[in-house]
Parts: C-alpha cells; sequence; structure tokens
C-alpha cells in the first residue's frame, strides 16, 4: 500500500495515458494533433475548472472542428481557449466518425 500514489491537489492528477509521460513539448503535440488530422479524425477543443477535470463533461469551445485538418488552426484555437479561460485546463479530443468513438485525448494545457 505504500506505492500508491497520493493526489493532495489539482495539479498533479493524471487525466490520460500521455499524462504519465514527461510533458509534451509544442512540437510533440503538434505531432499528435497532425497525427488526428491524417486519420481523419475530427478535433473539439475543450475545458474546465481543475477541481472538476476528472468528471466526463467539459465544456466545449464553439463547435468541433469539423473537416479540419489544418494543425496550424487547430492548435490556435486551443491557445485562444487558453488565452480566454486561463484558470481553466484545456484538452484537444479527436474523435472517429466512422467508429463512434473517441479516439484520442490530450490535455493541452493546464491551468495556471
Amino acid at each position: 500500500m505504500l506505492d500508491i500514489q497520493d493526489y493532495p491537489g489539482p495539479a498533479p492528477k493524471r487525466f490520460e495515458a500521455l499524462s504519465y509521460l514527461p510533458q509534451l513539448s509544442d512540437d510533440e503535440i503538434r505531432k499528435q494533433i497532425a497525427y488526428c488530422a491524417e486519420q481523419g479524425w475530427d478535433c473539439v477543443i475543450e475545458h474546465t475548472e481543475p477541481e472538476n477535470a476528472n468528471t466526463d463533461y467539459w465544456y466545449m469551445w464553439k463547435l468541433p472542428l469539423f473537416g479540419q485538418r489544418d494543425v496550424d488552426a487547430i492548435l490556435a484555437e486551443a491557445e485562444l481557449c487558453a488565452r480566454q479561460h486561463p484558470e481553466h485546463h484545456v484538452r484537444i479530443s479527436a474523435n472517429d466518425r466512422y467508429r463512434q468513438v473517441t479516439a484520442f485525448s490530450l490535455v493541452v494545457r493546464r491551468a495556471a
């Protein structure tokens, strides 16, 4: 039982598989989003308060970016969301419209 991790506050919490790795650089995040675009997945920008980050519901930023394959445009929307909500976590999720599943999800900005 001594090996169990304790989370004293909202900052160190883990949100997805990639959060157990060292923080991704902007270039590595770009590569992940480029992969989503190459797969034809539709990206969605979401945000939430740190204390609600482990719930299933995050606020959607605008509408899903249906058909948007320009990585710069997707990242620009995520950055705009982060600037509008600096106290929120921001994530990008990618939905596969054929399998009707969320194929990818990554927290790209943590609350300031």
